[in-house]
């Protein structure tokens, strides 16, 4: 008894790269071509038309992401079908948006023929790799993540520790107003600046005053405060 046929579905608003990738599957004896679609809420239609097996969905058809819109409602309401990415978009946010919908694969539409039939049979057995360029590119994503998170953290470190007054002054230095002209223009010594300045460095683990200054310009922090 041979093999189960595979029952394959091409989404792309492209009509030359359809037509690529239906002499392709035409080719093999274990894939049966079921329907092609244009765009996203065709593509959502026909799945539950024709229930295939896999789907090459490309990314940006109606709109930016209608493949990963698609992707996300096939996937809630087919969840056997398994949908395999394929798009010029290498960027990490996407990739990471695309998984998040429940693809199995992803790869690039510059990828061989014979990578994109593995891909459709891996994605068939449940075998769909993590590829070295998707894995890198996830990576990525979840440091940049994780370099929000400390940044929104010490915002809110800086924001809730330092005392209006404090604020303040950070927020002359960011100016350029040397400890002269914030006592100037506060009333009080230039000693009674620098007690004050000493204090918000050690409560924001900083030795330099220049050190903060950065931090805040680059966090954006008063830019922030001003929208709340």
């Amino acid at each position: 008894m041979g093999e189960k046929i595979i029952k394959v579905m091409i989404v792309d608003d492209m009509a030359a790269h359809r037509r690529r990738l239906e002499r392709l599957i035409s080719k093999e004896d274990d894939l049966q071509l079921v329907s092609s679609a244009q765009n996203g809420y065709e593509a959502v239609m026909l799945a539950a038309l024709h229930q295939p097996d896999i789907i090459l969905m490309d990314i940006e058809m109606e709109d930016a992401q209608s493949g990963i819109t698609a992707s996300k409602q096939i996937n809630k309401s087919l969840p056997n079908i398994k949908i395999i990415i394929l798009t010029v978009h290498d960027h990490s946010q996407i990739i990471v948006a695309a998984f998040q919908t429940g693809i199995v694969d992803y790869l690039l539409k510059s990828s061989e023929d014979t990578e994109i039939l593995e891909a459709i049979r891996s994605a068939h057995k449940n075998l769909s790799p993590i590829r070295p360029i998707i894995a890198e590119k996830i990576r990525h994503e979840y440091r940049e993540m994780k370099t929000r998170e400390h940044s929104l953290l010490y915002i809110l470190r800086l924001i809730s520790e330092l005392t209006y007054s404090e604020l303040e002054i950070v927020k002359m230095l960011c100016l350029g107003l040397s400890r002269s002209d914030i006592a100037k223009k506060r009333f009080v010594e230039e000693s009674t600046i620098k007690k004050q300045i000493n204090s918000i460095l050690k409560k924001c683990e900083q030795k330099r005053t220049k050190d903060l200054i950065d931090i805040v310009k680059d966090l954006k922090i008063f830019d922030i405060l001003n929208k709340l």
